[in-house]
């Protein structure tokens, strides 16, 4: 029997944008084979360490001290004040608390705010990927388009060629760029000087950049430099606790770039969210702003970097090509092209016949069709297991 709701078919009058956007493939995938008895999942990027005690006590102290009322719109001038000098400590990029950083809920809404108080229907935005998959949906849901630019045949890097041809094609209709490095999917990163010639490019445009950075603390075999440190006055640095110190629960992100942008951006933060949560705000403020924090994410660094080097050694002598991840905790392999198989049916029946869950390259955009993603935020446990069941299965197709 149909619902009144399905009868007069209300969701004909929703948003028509949203109703052009396909689900997430990310967590469709995962739910698809979630069920499957022994599943081992490398699906999501979900730190498997435990929050650092100091952090835990700061929520609770918040909490105990009826910490409980509105804070100001763009967080706590604590929680301000330890990202300004997280960011000028670890990257020599300099912010006024004041004025030129918010506190978000997450990651994920300072680009929803960033994107959404940028971009105008009819704009464009340069997206380089294989990438995250959140930025195309909420650049189309506020009408601009968005350009697709394929680093695939480069590494997986941007080139200053591949953004010259770019803006000669499009011009003054590309309102922002949107960066992500370390990468989500690839793990690829950027060096200071690859980045500063983007930069020089950039400078002589009025093109917004808009650099999610929120994987900079594991960077594995360099010091990560940010986009902002070369091109202050035009980027928008995107960065949080959810991956340095295994906080994704917690939802603190934070966004920093030039007052008058940030101004304007605070406004749309403001008609979401009113603003982030008081304890996580004071648990952030504890893991960006005090000398234990600093150095919380070290070890857990150097664990991932151990699951980095055996998943990739175990699988490029399977017979995977992959580019050895800078950063993140990502391995993003091409799937030997032997097996005459999609990404998507690769990752299905593997999931099936040997209980090991990662996902199809075709997530991530252009670029990606043909590899996989394999997260190694996971206990060294359950890799070795995961390789083990990889190992007998490529031996067996």
């Amino acid at each position: 029997m149909k619902t009144q709701t399905e009868s007069k078919n209300l969701t004909k009058r929703l948003n028509t944008r949203l109703q052009a956007i396909k689900p997430d493939m990310i967590h469709s995938f995962d739910n698809e084979v979630s069920d499957i008895p022994g599943i081992i999942k490398l699906t999501l990027g979900e730190p498997d360490f435990n929050v650092p005690e100091h952090v835990k006590q700061a929520a609770i102290q918040s909490i105990m001290d009826n910490d409980s009322h509105y804070a100001p719109v763009p967080g706590t001038v604590k929680v301000r004040e330890a990202a300004a000098h997280f960011l000028a400590n670890r990257y020599d990029i300099h912010y006024d608390p004041k004025t030129e950083i918010i506190a978000t809920v997450g990651a994920t809404e300072a680009i929803s705010d960033t994107l959404r108080a940028v971009t105008n229907p009819g704009d464009k935005v340069l997206l380089p990927g294989p990438t995250f998959p959140l930025y195309q949906p909420i650049i189309e849901l506020n009408g601009a388009d968005v350009v697709a630019i394929n680093t695939e045949p480069n590494q997986f890097v941007l080139t200053p060629e591949q953004l010259q041809a770019a803006i000669d094609k499009d011009g003054d209709t590309i309102k922002a760029i949107m960066l992500n490095f370390p990468s989500n999917p690839t793990g690829v990163t950027y060096t200071a000087n690859q980045i500063k010639a983007l930069a020089d490019i950039l400078r002589n445009t009025n093109i917004i950049v808009i650099s999610d950075e929120i994987y900079s603390e594991l960077t594995y075999d360099q010091s990560h430099v940010s986009f902002a440190h070369y091109l202050p006055d035009q980027t928008l640095i995107l960065n949080g606790v959810s991956k340095s110190h295994a906080m994704t629960g917690y939802r603190v992100g934070i966004l920093a770039g030039p007052a008058a942008l940030i101004g304007r951006i605070n406004l749309m933060h403001a008609f979401s969210v009113t603003s982030a949560s008081n304890p996580a705000m004071a648990a952030a403020a504890e893991a960006l702003g005090s000398e234990q924090g600093r150095h919380d994410t070290e070890s857990m660094k150097a664990e991932y970097k151990k699951r980095r080097d055996f998943v990739y050694d175990t699988m490029t002598k399977l017979g995977f090509t992959i580019p050895k991840p800078a950063g993140a905790f990502y391995i993003f392999a091409k799937i030997p092209e032997r097996l005459h198989m999609t990404d998507y049916d690769f990752c299905l029946s593997l999931a099936k016949t040997s209980q090991v869950a990662v996902i199809p390259g075709a997530a991530f955009g252009p670029g990606g069709e043909g590899y996989l993603r394999l997260s190694y935020a996971a206990s060294m446990a359950n890799l070795k297991t995961a390789m083990a069941h990889l190992t007998t299965y490529m031996e067996t197709h």
